[in-house]
């Protein structure tokens, strides 16, 4: 049977979910470009600045199990709308440069406005889009996932070097100023209004394990994990997130309906986007540290380097979505996943303080190729073996780890990173700081090597998913026919 909602404008609808999500994605890795700058105006620590990524990544993992709840309380104009003219605010109030604080709130709101459409977006996509389309549709949305985060560095360092960084948030508001116009006119209710219990207890167990387990991650950066401020928070974290899922599995109408994870190829799917988000957040924050601090390269000088990767990923994302149907998801999320590797090993071998630029773009681009043929077939292959009433909670359960992903990549590589500078230093006391950071970035992709690895194991056990749901009227009269 068919899954599809009628609506006048499902392509309209599309664009703005998607643009909404991509401003709000782009937020995620758009400020670390200009942490130095902000540090020097601020006068503020590393290790402060740093709460402009981590607490934004960190207030997302928060919301977003929670909006599955809001789904079934808000009509989706309500929460595109809503979602749209939060981020605004959140924009307005950093881009306003009053003083740290301020930014740091104006970080928060954004994300919050963020959280709201993420999983809206993915469900209203299945929803208005017939099976036969879902693979070019999720082919795009593939491109904004993988796409704004990455392309954060490239835009923001030009951004930072012609003006200064807070027009990053000023064309951000102009963005969603747009997007609110048109989202008034064009967006139609989808989702079905249940207004289900508001189960208090759910809630405040998923903030304190979410919460508790990014705090904990970002934290690994600074300190060791020996530390109480690593390990107390992880243990708090997990016995509340344990707690969470048991509450779950036990309550008639759960916030966040578990079940999902029973669907074996929507697990690996949520697994496989999880190590591919990882990887991108782990290279989006090294690499711009790397071109600026080893090899002296200006903000906006980096960004463009890593612009070709960036144009790989804008050209192949809609052409594996429009050949998924016909190739599947294994075939490309195990080549994908062999580029991926073969990107890595590349930077193993060449990364460097003497590297010549185009060692370091080259590997990139490589890497890129692979990550489109893996982020797109391995989200539709998952989101596909679910039943329609699961969209909301799939799609919840997915973003919600694609954040946590983000947190840990980029805690994880700084702390690698880190580990890798000092261990540097003991072999070489003499050596110089380019030498050094160098040295620590290439011992980061000993771990983003490693994640590479983990994904390519996992790509041979993909097979597409045999749900009525994701089968064609034709598929099921003829399916009906061999069983007579």
């Amino acid at each position: 049977m068919s899954t599809q909602i009628q609506v006048k404008n499902p392509k309209t609808m599309a664009f703005i979910l998607m643009l909404g999500a991509f401003a709000g994605l782009f937020g995620e890795t758009a400020l670390n470009m200009a942490l130095s700058n902000i540090m020097e105006q601020f006068s503020v620590p590393a290790a402060t600045a740093q709460w402009l990524t981590t607490g934004y990544l960190l207030v997302l993992a928060i919301l977003v199990p929670i909006s599955a709840l809001l789904m079934k309380w808000f009509t989706t104009r309500q929460l595109v709308i809503g979602g749209l003219t939060i981020s605004l605010a959140g924009a307005i109030l950093a881009a306003l440069n009053i003083s740290f604080s301020v930014l740091l709130l104006g970080r928060v709101v954004q994300a919050i406005g963020t959280g709201l459409l993420l999983p809206v977006m993915l469900s209203v996509m299945l929803l208005i889009f017939p099976i036969q389309k879902r693979g070019v549709v999720m082919g795009l949305m593939g491109l904004v996932i993988t796409l704004a985060p990455a392309l954060g560095p490239t835009l923001s360092g030009v951004i930072i070097s012609t003006l200064s960084w807070p027009y990053i948030f000023w064309f951000s508001a102009i963005a969603y100023v747009l997007l609110i116009l048109v989202a008034v006119v064009k967006i139609e209710n989808v989702s079905e209004i249940t207004k289900p219990k508001i189960d208090v207890s759910s809630i405040l167990l998923s903030t304190i394990g979410f919460g508790g387990l990014i705090f904990a991650l970002s934290k690994m950066a600074e300190v060791a994990i020996s530390s109480p401020k690593v390990w107390a928070p992880l243990v708090v974290g997990i016995i509340a997130l344990l707690s969470f899922g048991i509450r779950q599995n036990k309550m008639a109408q759960p916030m966040v309906n578990l079940s999902v994870f029973k669907y074996p190829m929507f697990t690996l799917g949520t697994l496989t986007m999880f190590l591919g988000i990882l990887i991108i957040l782990s290279t989006g924050i090294l690499l711009p540290l790397y071109l600026k601090g080893s090899l002296l390269f200006s903000a906006a000088m980096a960004g463009l380097l890593l612009l070709p990767g960036n144009a790989v990923n804008f050209i192949l994302a809609p052409i594996v979505g429009a050949l998924f149907d016909k190739i599947g998801a294994r075939r490309f999320t195990i080549a994908g996943f062999i580029f991926v590797l073969i990107g890595n090993i590349v930077f193993l071998s060449t990364i460097s303080s003497q590297t010549p630029a185009w060692q370091i773009v080259v590997p990139f681009m490589i890497l890129f190729f692979g990550l489109s043929m893996v982020m797109m077939p391995a989200q539709t292959n998952a989101m596909n073996q679910l039943p329609r009433e699961l969209y909301g909670d799939g799609s919840a359960a997915m973003n919600t780890l694609n954040q946590v992903a983000g947190a840990a990549g980029t805690a994880i590589a700084i702390t690698v990173f880190t580990s890798g500078q000092n261990s540097y230093v003991m072999d070489f006391p003499n050596a110089t700081q380019p030498e050094i950071l160098a040295a620590g970035i290439k011992y980061a992709f000993y771990f983003i090597t490693g994640i590479s690895v983990v994904g390519l194991i996992g790509s041979f056990f993909v097979k597409r998913p045999s749900t009525v749901t994701e089968k064609s009227p034709a598929v099921i009269q003829k399916a009906e026919a061999v069983s007579r």
